[in-house]
C-alpha cells in the first residue's frame, strides 16, 4: 500500500524556511498607532480653536444685535443702527473667515509634514525588513539545497 503524503508536515516545513518577522510586524502597527495619534492630535487642536473662534464670532453677534434691539429716538437711526449692523457683520465675517483659512492652512501644513515624515520612516523600515527577509530566504534555499 503506497504511503499517504503528509502536507501539514511538508506546509509546516515551507512555512519555517520563510519565517515571518513579528518584531516588524509589532513596529510597523506601533508606527502606525504613532501616525494616527499625531494626526489626532492636529486634528483636535484644529477642532478646539475652530470652537473657540466661532464661540467668540457668535458672542460679538449677539452683543450688536443686543446694540441694534435697542429702542431709537428717532426713525433714521434704526436705518443708521441696520447699516452699522450689516457693515460690522460683513466686517467680522471677513475676519473670522481668514482666521479659520490660516487654521485650516496650519492643519495642511503640520499633516503635509507628518505625512512626509511617516513616508521616510515606512520606507526606511520595509527597506529593512525586505533585506533582513531577504537574507533569511537566501540561506533557507542555500540550506534546502546542501540537503
Amino acid at each position: 500500500m503506497a504511503k499517504t503524503q503528509d502536507y501539514s508536515a511538508i506546509m509546516k516545513d515551507m512555512m519555517g524556511a520563510f519565517p515571518v518577522d513579528t518584531k516588524a510586524m509589532d513596529e510597523a502597527f506601533k508606527t502606525t498607532a504613532t501616525l494616527n495619534e499625531k494626526l489626532s492630535a492636529v486634528s483636535v487642536d484644529a477642532a478646539e480653536k475652530s470652537a473657540e473662534l466661532s464661540a467668540v464670532w457668535a458672542k460679538d453677534t449677539l452683543a450688536k444685535f443686543a446694540d441694534f434691539a435697542k429702542v431709537k429716538a428717532e426713525p433714521a437711526d434704526y436705518a443708521k443702527a441696520m447699516t452699522d449692523m450689516a457693515s460690522s457683520s460683513a466686517e467680522a465675517a471677513a475676519e473670522h473667515v481668514a482666521s479659520f483659512a490660516e487654521i485650516a492652512k496650519k492643519v495642511q501644513l503640520e499633516t503635509v509634514e507628518l505625512m512626509m515624515a511617516a513616508g521616510k520612516n515606512a520606507s526606511e523600515e520595509a527597506s529593512a525588513v525586505v533585506k533582513k527577509a531577504t537574507t533569511e530566504a537566501t540561506a533557507a534555499v542555500k540550506k534546502a539545497a546542501a540537503k
